[in-house]
């Protein structure tokens, strides 16, 4: 079967080195062989180190041409082109402006080149990604928070889509976007997400269950 390497590991002649220290993770490919599908080693490190495929929220910080430059919490920024989003042409730009939230994914992340993000997939479609809208409230958590969160079926979203109707964009970068339907409700909200780290799944439900109410 195919074996790909995620964070923590790199290829060596026959082998792999572990770069970093953390628990061995793997996620078997549908249907294929046991030893097959994505090994990674899972850490608590701070900084954000771009990967490839990786979908992240950038702020863009400057407009060179016809590439944007984007803080992704690396150690250095990403470049997007503005033909990177779906339907663009050299008449038809993005309206992209300096301090925009965009969500992507990296095309190229390596540390011999810089990161390059893009807004489209492999068939030029959106598929989510983009200009977030400009209201809602951004903030940050631990990359090993934002790995549960993206589990499939979480139960920490599940319980949250319970209490109120929100809008919620994830970023492998450790960045959240959320939106509800008014700033308490989105405050509120980000308040649960920031304390799930912390919390025991009884502890979550008991504060999910004062706030049910409101």
């Amino acid at each position: 079967g195919r074996l790909l390497c995620g964070p923590g590991l790199r290829r060596s002649g026959t082998g792999l080195l572990v770069t970093k220290c953390g628990l061995l993770r793997h996620r078997q490919a549908g249907g294929a062989a046991p030893a097959s599908g994505a090994y990674w080693v899972d850490s608590q490190q701070k900084r954000y180190v771009p990967v490839k495929g990786d979908h992240v929220i950038g702020i863009v910080t400057a407009k060179a041409g016809d590439v944007f430059k984007l803080d992704v919490g690396g150690s250095e920024q990403a470049s997007l082109s503005y033909l990177a989003f779906e339907g663009a042409t050299k008449r038809n730009r993005p309206n992209v402006q300096v301090g925009d939230l965009v969500y992507g994914q990296f095309l190229v992340a390596n540390k011999d080149m810089e990161p390059e993000m893009v807004c489209i997939d492999s068939h030029g479609r959106s598929s989510g990604m983009g200009i977030i809208g400009q209201d809602g409230f951004l903030f940050k958590v631990s990359l090993g928070l934002i790995r549960k969160l993206l589990a499939p079926k979480c139960e920490i979203i599940q319980e949250l889509s319970q209490l109120y109707p929100f809008e919620l964009v994830l970023g492998m970068n450790g960045r959240i976007w959320v939106k509800a339907k008014t700033v308490q409700q989105t405050l509120i909200i980000v308040n649960i997400l920031e304390a799930c780290e912390y919390m025991t799944a009884e502890q979550r439900r008991q504060v999910l269950a004062k706030f049910s109410g409101n």
